[in-house]
């Protein structure tokens, strides 16, 4: 039985894609790179940034910094609020703290943010704790951000404890944590993609979440 719910924001809690999908594509603009397909930009919604601009363009670390640094200007300028909670999510969220669940976000989205986005949609009192990357990205990848999280809810068996996202690292950064992961299909990542990083679950809508746990 698990206890502790961690959760992953983009794709997983709200469909943030859209806002972050704009700021790509202006952050890009700026290094004079237009007219990205949809399909090329949602690769960037869920892994880390700095790395995801360094594979995907060929980037140095400067570089990617620096759009990193566009991307922000543009996201918090406004594109930050480009996000919809996904149908069923408020209801799963209610449901799992009326049965004293102990929720917490793990997400690579800076904390600061992140804590924005949950008061935005009127959802902070569900969570106990939040977990981000730092601005500076010095903590980005997501086993990390789990760590974090696990500590500071002082999760001693980790058997009880399950991460619930929609892209590998989600999984793989499970993985690494030693905790299990529930893949999502309604968020970025396709069936193949959450298999192959070996979630021990997957589900098609946020109220699946409630037969796991």
């Amino acid at each position: 039985m698990y206890d502790i719910i961690l959760f992953d924001l983009d794709g997983t809690l709200s469909d943030s894609g859209p806002g972050i999908m704009h700021s790509v594509r202006y952050a890009l603009a700026k290094f004079g790179i237009t007219g990205e397909s949809e399909e090329a930009l949602r690769r960037f919604v869920g892994p880390p940034m700095i790395p995801a601009y360094m594979r995907f363009y060929g980037f140095t670390r400067e570089q990617a910094a620096q759009a990193l640094a566009y991307y922000r200007e543009d996201y918090l300028a406004g594109a930050i609020y480009m996000n919809t909670p996904y149908e069923g999510m408020e209801e799963t969220l209610r449901t799992l703290k009326a049965r004293g669940k102990i929720l917490a976000a793990a997400t690579g989205k800076p904390t600061s943010m992140a804590e924005d986005i949950l008061q935005h949609f009127g959802w902070a009192d569900y969570f106990s704790f939040v977990a981000g990357a730092t601005l500076d990205e010095s903590r980005s990848e997501k086993n990390d951000i789990i760590e974090l999280a696990l500590k500071e809810l002082g999760a001693a068996d980790r058997s009880c404890v399950l991460m619930v996202g929609d892209r590998d690292n989600d999984v793989l950064g499970a993985r690494l944590a030693g905790i299990d992961c529930c893949g999502v299909l309604y968020g970025y990542g396709s069936r193949e993609e959450l298999e192959g990083a070996g979630a021990k679950y997957i589900i098609q809508k946020p109220e699946d979440l409630l037969t796991i746990v």
